[in-house]
């Protein structure tokens, strides 16, 4: 079979794209593949000067547009100002392992709040554009660390009552799984034509390491991870393949994820591949689903 590229992206003038955290990394890779294929994309990003500086590099038509995923009254400001259909949803950004408890505007923990919350509510607001484009996509993004994420952890998803950086970024991934699955569920059973899909990027060199322990001071640990990702990651481009191949190969069936093709699914060309057995109990999801309407107070309506 032969290496999904960046070469087998069609033509996606006339679509319509929206990409969280397209400032840098996975992100930006990701909305300058889809804008040099002819997408209209919009750079949903937390800072409107990086947002600036990347549409600069980029050199391309495109949008920047401010969204805050850990502050949900951004999150209803971006979906409110959004008019018109929208045919991908990108929900790329994301923060990782923050060294103590932080929490969002609303007082969710950092990295459930922004992971999976902002991005529950962010989807549920946007879906009636994605409803107006047939065979619309939402494309949700894991991690290979969803696999260490432990389902228990849904008698405490804020981590109020113990905190571990590692076990909170765990379950926000195993959480981005759940909501992928069932919002295919839902979708499926309600008739809509919008799918939803999952992707990761494997170990890949970006800000991704240093920036959630960065919210409590520079570490040695910190340097040190940044160094060891430049040498053992792959580059941004080929961490957001992945993204893209979820996003726009016509073959792709809702529920599906896609992820690197190499051992431990850490680098290589993106391939179909599974979640881990946790992400597949449809019991878990619901109760994920239940809380996060009543967290949010977003529900997903046709």
């Amino acid at each position: 079979m032969a290496r999904w590229t960046v070469a087998d992206i069609a033509s996606q003038s006339g679509r319509v794209a929206v990409v969280t955290g397209a400032n840098s990394g996975i992100g930006y890779r990701t909305a300058e593949a889809l804008a040099r294929a002819g997408a209209s994309v919009v750079l949903a990003v937390r800072n409107p000067g990086k947002g600036a500086e990347a549409l600069a590099r980029l050199g391309l038509p495109a949008e920047v547009r401010p969204l805050d995923l850990a502050d949900l009254d951004s999150v209803r400001a971006f979906a409110a100002g959004t008019t018109g259909p929208i045919d991908l949803l990108i929900n790329n950004a994301g923060v990782m392992n923050v060294p103590t408890r932080h929490i969002t505007a609303q007082g969710f923990e950092t990295q459930f709040g922004t992971n999976h919350l902002g991005h529950f509510a962010l989807t549920g607001l946007l879906l009636p554009r994605l409803l107006e484009r047939p065979g619309a996509r939402v494309v949700t993004l894991a991690s290979v660390m969803h696999r260490l994420g432990r389902p228990a952890r849904l008698d405490d998803p804020q981590s109020e009552r113990s905190y571990s950086s590692t076990g909170a970024y765990n379950f926000s991934k195993l959480s981005n799984a759940w909501f992928t699955l069932e919002l295919d569920r839902r979708l499926r059973a309600a008739g809509a034509t919008p799918i939803s899909v999952g992707a990761h990027p494997g170990y890949t060199a970006t800000n991704l390491l240093t920036t959630g322990p960065e919210a409590d001071g520079a570490t040695l640990f910190t340097r040190l991870s940044a160094a060891a990702t430049q040498v053992v990651g792959q580059s941004d481009v080929r961490g957001a393949l992945p993204t893209l191949r979820a996003a726009v190969d016509p073959g792709v069936r809702g529920g599906e994820y896609y992820g690197p093709g190499g051992p431990g699914e850490i680098r290589g060309h993106p391939v179909r591949v599974r979640y881990a057995r946790a992400a597949y109990d449809e019991a878990s999801a619901r109760r994920l689903w239940e809380y996060s309407e009543n967290a949010t107070g977003v529900t997903f309506t046709r």
